[in-house]
């Protein structure tokens, strides 16, 4: 076939479907072009999508060095596990602090001051070293617990108070988890430890305040009435039972009037702190009295309950350990601490009616610096 004979038959093809194909000016037959004009728009959508791939690359991939400047080094098995991961000593103390605050020591340390007075007074004198040791080990360990257990329950409104919005739960440095687990393995090793050193009244008395306390007043009474402070007293003046009993292994008149005298206590205690952080409490949904009721009816309990504290300390002193009751000692502290702690009551009162400016927290600390003055003097008096 000549060679116009072959541009002739391939130009036939093409209506059949075969690419096209050309000769050159030699008779030579070159295969065809297989690109195919793209339209403009669709051609400047691949450039654009290609810079951003490039973009993207160059963001989260490094050059890698060519494979002649990177020697292969065999690796030993044990080099393939990321090392473990140091913990500074300043994580540790951090850590360490978080768990502590946990259990609220210092209110942890108010209740102490009630309990060794209370143990003194009942041995009429210095009990055995070993059983206070064990009292203050294991009531230590028993509020500490409450009080973590009382932190994981109310962890969702801690959030929301500022007062307690820096505790270890809300700020996120102790997870509920770990504050549950913390407070269930303190629960457990104060009670082994007062079943094991003390007696079954102390025991159970240590035990019942912890689930009162976290049970009944945390889950139901703090968040459904306002006379959530009056029936949580019951747990703050557990303590002085629960000395009275690990000495005595029963609960006389005496016992149940110091009792009384840290129960009382507590309601123009915490009330002045509720009016302090009344908007704190409001805004967590907490029906404190200060929060539902009128500032009258506050006043009125803080007047009644104090006038009640000082009854029931002077109440206490012909009571005593016998007959003879307690000393001048006691009765006079009680009677000059009273006057005061009632004067202070009637001044923040009187600033209220006034319209003043009530400084609630005058009387919170006063009622703190009352009730150890009150119990020292117990002490000192068991001493004479």
């Amino acid at each position: 076939m000549s060679t116009c004979g072959r541009g002739v038959y391939l130009r036939g093809v093409v209506v059949g479907g075969v690419l096209p194909a050309r000769t050159l000016s030699d008779g030579a037959l070159t295969l065809p072009d297989r690109r195919v004009a793209e339209p403009p728009r669709r051609r400047a959508r691949r450039a654009d999508a290609r810079k951003v791939t490039h973009h993207v690359s160059t963001i989260t991939e490094r050059p890698h060095p060519p494979a002649t400047a990177r020697p292969l080094v065999p690796v030993a098995p044990r080099d393939l596990v990321p090392p473990r991961q140091r913990v500074g000593a300043g994580d540790v103390a951090a850590v360490i602090k978080a768990y502590v605050a946990l259990t609220k020591p210092r209110i942890v340390e108010l209740l102490l001051v009630t309990t060794v007075p209370a143990m003194m007074l009942a041995a009429g004198g210095v009990p055995s070293l070993w059983l206070m040791a064990v009292v203050l080990v294991g009531g230590s360990l028993a509020a500490g617990a409450a009080n973590a257990l009382n932190c994981y329950i109310d962890r969702d409104i801690d959030q929301v108070m500022k007062r307690t919005s820096r505790r270890p739960l809300p700020a996120h440095r102790v997870s509920p988890r770990s504050a549950l687990a913390f407070g269930l393995v303190l629960g457990v090793v104060s009670v082994a430890l007062m079943a094991a050193f003390t007696n079954w009244l102390a025991t159970g008395l240590t035990l019942a305040a912890i689930v009162y306390y976290d049970v009944v007043y945390t889950l139901w009474l703090k968040r459904s009435t306002p006379a959530n402070t009056f029936w949580g007293g019951v747990c703050g003046a557990a303590p002085v039972l629960i000395g009275w009993a690990a000495v005595t292994g029963g609960l006389s008149a005496t016992a149940w009037g110091l009792f009384a005298v840290v129960f009382f206590w507590q309601m123009p205690h915490f009330y002045a702190l509720a009016i302090r952080f009344k908007a704190d409490y409001a805004r967590a949904g907490i029906p404190m009295l200060p929060v539902v009721a009128s500032q009258r009816r506050v006043n009125v309990e803080i007047l009644l309950f104090s006038w009640l504290t000082v009854a029931a300390s002077v109440a206490v002193w012909p009571l005593g350990r016998d007959a003879l009751g307690l000393s001048p000692i006691y009765g006079l502290t009680a009677l000059v601490t009273g006057v005061l702690l009632l004067r202070e009551a009637h001044a923040l009162v009187g600033r209220a009616r006034r319209g003043e400016q009530m400084r609630p927290m005058r009387l919170f600390h006063w009622t703190i610096t009352y009730l150890t003055i009150l119990f020292v003097a117990v002490a000192a008096d068991a001493l004479v």
